[in-house]
């Protein structure tokens, strides 16, 4: 009918990605705006690509393998300028503990689940100690306000938070033909890589955008501008023009904070009354007072 305001179609952003992958971290500022544009009008799911599978080789020399990942964090932390540990203890040895928390945490609220898979980034790329085993995952976000941990262990645990964790796997090795040949201006441009098993694997972060039986895919490290046209094709009227948040709402509602993230998401004088700063060789991580008393980068 002529005059009658029309809605905006259902869409879908398939988040590829993994708790432990550098790019995906430094990605975590351009998404966050996104994820704010969008919030409550968009299906936003996140799959987990498990970058360190268990049937990769172990290092023969794990000290020599940690010192090469340790400068290639370091390298992608200077294109992304995302935090990175001081010192990182080892090279991650499976991306499964972490999925599967990431996972189990979904059922307990989007908040919550938020900020479990940012303390778990946060284990790595903060602390410099992997959440690569069930144990150090569980422990890296414990204190996470409204998260019940007992829940989240036996949920973690389940047959069917593995089957979902497989689920994406899989569905990260069927990447759509637009990526497996990628050219670009991007340090990391995101052309999908090639998997032991012969085929691909989608480079993370990848996002495919999906309405309507369409669908637009934008993957690596891209500004925002791109991810967020790729929306609004598939997406007329969904605006992805961010309010920006005074620096003290901003922690309140994240927090945890990098400078890419607070100089992308807040305007105002920073640092807010009662941020805690973490120190990190690229820079600081902000905390909320709040989270700085049960966050592991302040409580050890």
């Amino acid at each position: 009918m002529t005059g009658v305001p029309q809605r905006p179609p259902w869409v879908e952003v398939v988040e590829y990605t993994d708790p432990l992958c550098p790019w995906a971290w430094g990605s975590e500022p351009v998404f966050r705006r996104l994820r704010a544009a969008l919030a409550g009008r968009v299906r936003w799911r996140r799959a987990y690509a498990i970058l360190f599978d268990h049937d990769d080789d172990p290092p023969p020399d794990p000290a020599a393998e940690t010192a090469w990942y340790a400068r290639y964090v370091e390298e992608i932390s200077s294109h992304t300028l995302a935090p990175r540990a001081v010192r990182l203890s080892r090279m991650p040895a499976s991306s499964w503990p972490s999925s599967l928390v990431a996972k189990a945490a979904v059922p307990q609220g989007e908040e919550v689940a938020e900020r479990v898979l940012r303390r778990l980034r946060e284990s790595v790329f903060v602390l410099g100690e992997p959440a690569d085993t069930i144990e150090s995952a569980l422990s890296a976000v414990r204190g996470v306000p409204g998260l019940d941990p007992r829940l989240l262990a036996v949920d973690a645990a389940s047959e069917a938070v593995l089957e979902q964790v497989r689920v994406d796997r899989v569905e990260a090795r069927r990447p759509v033909a637009e990526v497996l040949s990628v050219r670009g201006g991007s340090p990391h441009p995101g052309a999908a890589k090639e998997t032991a098993e012969g085929g691909h694997r989608y480079a993370l972060p990848t996002l495919l955008v999906r309405a309507a039986g369409e669908y637009r895919v934008v993957p690596g490290l891209r500004p925002f501008e791109e991810y967020a046209a790729a929306v609004e094709e598939l997406g007329p009227g969904l605006s992805t023009v961010p309010d920006l948040l005074s620096p003290a709402d901003a922690l309140d509602r994240h927090r945890s904070l990098t400078d890419p993230e607070r100089l992308l998401l807040t305007e105002g004088p920073w640092p807010p009354p009662g941020a805690v700063r973490v120190d990190t060789g690229n820079g600081p991580l902000w905390l909320h007072p709040e989270e700085a008393a049960v966050h592991p980068a302040v409580a050890r």
